[in-house]
């Protein structure tokens, strides 16, 4: 059962981990200077996705292999997987306010019963 509480919150973290790649700049990261290191017009916009992604990043693998050593790797990745795209689906609609579609929210709930599926036919 902690198998599959592990599963959702790695799912939570790479969708955080996503967002923290989308706002990322790899060009203002090199401009970083320590003078303007926390300054919150200048430092902090820059390094805080950064420090998003590897803070995601390692939480979210941690979790993940928490979970693979319970429920077996394909069932565990595709879950993880249907999981993260179904989160990042919600945020882009609920925080950036993101259009959606039916045929978005029919694939979305097979891949909810999908999840199911797999959940109920899984060994753990």
């Amino acid at each position: 059962m902690h198998a599959w509480l592990f599963l959702l919150i790695a799912a939570f973290f790479q969708t955080g981990w996503t967002y923290s790649l989308k706002y990322m700049a790899f060009d203002d990261l090199k401009t970083l200077r320590w003078d303007s290191f926390y300054s919150p017009d200048a430092g902090l916009p820059v390094l805080l996705p950064f420090l998003g992604n590897i803070v995601f990043g390692f939480v979210n693998m941690f979790f993940f292999s928490l979970a693979i050593k319970q429920i077996p790797t394909p069932t565990a990745f595709a879950i993880w997987t249907a999981m993260t795209l179904a989160l990042v689906k919600l945020v882009d609609v609920a925080v950036f306010r993101a259009s959606w579609s039916v045929t978005e929210l029919f694939f979305l709930v097979v891949m909810g019963i999908g999840i199911v599926g797999l959940r109920a036919c899984s060994a753990t």
